[in-house]
């Protein structure tokens, strides 16, 4: 099983569409949308930098890409099964689920979801306050924890966590369901003992926590969490590297994910096909845009991590460049 280090590096929309013809001289544009999730995380900047790519080419394949804020990796699930998004990011786990029909889509599998391709791995990173005594995820109960909001990965990730340690939300003092844009302020605040978020790093959020207040990252290990990378192909060992942030010098040790980019069988292999070019042919320039991008190679990107079949525009692509056969 791939073991995820994350390192720094440097930091950095509005629609995607296929070309079309009405007549030989005139071009309609259509227009799809990529779900993201909160603004200060990490999936925000790969919708936006997936259509950054794309817009770069749109006068030659007349395709616009917009990439607006949503609630997470299930809430870009549910928007694709209704038609409101055309893809999204989505947690490698979510995507298993989603697929298979477990956890948070019981009714039902989706197998029209169609994989893409895989980013960065994503660790649970749990941030606790200097004075709140945790300093190790099983010391959360009795604790003010925000467990995420219902929709995020954050929150899918800690329900899993929550039942392998045969917790609760009555386990703690305070179970707050914060989405990921306000828990760092809650942090500061003292309203909340702990955080946690799935994500890559470095973290805006996450950066703001330990620079407000005195915070550390706390370990996420046990063998209630060797037993969830046992069972679970798509979780992996992490560590979070120490000198990311301040006060957290020394690296931490958890779990995580992959940050994965789906779509449907309802999207147009053209789209998808011109979406994927455009990403791996200006590579160099996307894994410029986050740091969470530098580490990325396209060998892990079309295989890790991805458990839906890959959508016949991905494929295409891949196998014209021999990736794949």
């Amino acid at each position: 099983m791939k073991r995820h280090v994350f390192s720094t590096a440097a930091f950095s929309g509005a629609f995607i569409a296929a070309a079309t013809f009405a007549s030989p001289a005139v071009a309609q544009e259509r227009y799809i949308t990529i779900g993201t999730g909160g603004q200060t995380g990490v999936y925000y900047v790969v919708g936006q930098s997936v259509c950054r790519m794309v817009n770069r080419g749109s006068d030659e394949h007349n395709i616009r890409c917009n990439a607006p804020s949503t609630g997470g990796s299930v809430a870009n699930v549910n928007g694709m099964k209704s038609g409101e998004l055309d893809m999204g990011v989505v947690q490698s786990d979510v995507q298993y689920r989603a697929y298979h029909g477990e956890s948070n889509f019981e009714e039902g599998a989706w197998e029209d979801m169609r994989a893409v391709f895989t980013m960065h791995g994503e660790p649970l990173t749990v941030v606790a306050r200097a004075d709140s005594g945790i300093e190790d995820i099983s010391d959360f109960p009795g604790k003010r924890v925000n467990i995420g909001n219902p929709g995020s990965g954050q929150r899918n990730t800690m329900d899993v966590v929550m039942d392998a340690f045969g917790w609760d939300e009555d386990t703690f003092a305070l179970a707050s369901q914060l989405d990921a844009a306000e828990q760092a302020a809650a942090l500061s605040d003292n309203n909340i003992d702990a955080m946690v978020y799935v994500v890559g790093h470095p973290n805006g959020s996450i950066q703001e926590a330990t620079t407000t207040i005195d915070a550390r990252l706390v370990s996420v290990t046990g063998e209630e969490i060797d037993g969830l990378i046992e069972e679970y192909p798509y979780y992996t060992r992490s560590v979070i590297p120490g000198g990311l942030y301040r006060g957290n010098d020394e690296d931490v040790e958890t779990f995580g994910v992959a940050a994965t980019f789906v779509s449907s069988t309802a999207v147009d292999e053209d789209i998808v096909y011109e979406t994927v070019k455009a990403v791996f042919e200006n590579f160099d320039r996307f894994k410029r845009l986050h740091p969470a991008f530098e580490n990325l190679n396209e060998e892990d990107m079309i295989s890790d991590g991805l458990t839906a079949p890959l959508h016949d525009g991905a494929a295409r692509y891949y196998r014209e460049r021999g990736w794949i056969e």
